[in-house]
């Protein structure tokens, strides 16, 4: 199998915990795409996904699959343990859904701001902001940070009480959130304390020695 991505991306580092988690990082051969060079909106590279977004899976048999849901699902159908997308049908029904909103609420948001309020990927990449629209979306992100706040004020894990694949989602967003300086607010104790949690982890570890988090 093949991983196209950038190691240093918020959304590949999802696919790489979550290797890690299931050590299978030597199943697999890693394919840098320079988003910095705009190589992941090339012809050859869209052909691989319709998005040209990272990271993208690509199977020996030439299939592809995108969104870092739908490859964590695949990766965790091939080894049975440690699951990251649950076991009974309301284990999977919540990851599913908390993974959802840690995109919408917190990940995804982080990155319209990216592209939209900051340089972004620069002006070769970057053909239109909309710099409102950005400020918008990180006041959102700020917003899922208290919402997850407070879920972690009941719970040990984003989506219940064990470790997940939406866990990973909300340590992507830390990862974005340091990458773009949009500091995690001090009053969301229970999610820094979670985070700090989450940095034992050796898979999370692994990750944030290529991407050292800043809060």
């Amino acid at each position: 199998m093949k991983i196209y991505d950038w190691p240093t991306g918020p959304y590949p580092a999802r696919i790489r915990i979550a290797l890690a988690e299931k050590n299978l990082q030597s199943s697999v051969e890693f394919v840098p795409i320079n988003l910095w060079k705009g190589e992941h909106k090339t012809p050859g590279f869209l052909a691989k996904n319709y998005s040209g977004t990272l990271p993208v899976l690509e199977l020996d048999n030439g299939i592809c699959l995108a969104e870092c849901t739908a490859i964590t699902v695949y990766l965790d159908a091939l080894v049975g343990e440690p699951t990251l997308t649950g076991r009974t049908p309301l284990e999977k029904g919540m990851i599913q859904m908390m993974t959802k909103r840690a995109e919408i609420e917190m990940l995804d948001a982080i990155s319209v701001y990216f592209h939209h309020a900051t340089p972004g990927l620069g002006p070769d990449v970057e053909h239109y902001q909309n710099r409102e629209w950005g400020l918008r979306q990180r006041d959102k992100a700020l917003r899922g940070m208290h919402y997850f706040d407070g879920v972690l004020r009941k719970q040990s894990f984003i989506a219940g009480e064990a470790f997940s694949m939406a866990d990973i989602a909300v340590i992507g967003g830390f990862i974005f959130a340091a990458a773009v300086k949009l500091p995690i607010p001090q009053e969301c104790s229970a999610l820094l304390a979670w985070f700090a949690r989450m940095q034992e982890r050796p898979s999370v570890r692994e990750q944030l020695a290529i991407v050292p988090p800043k809060h």
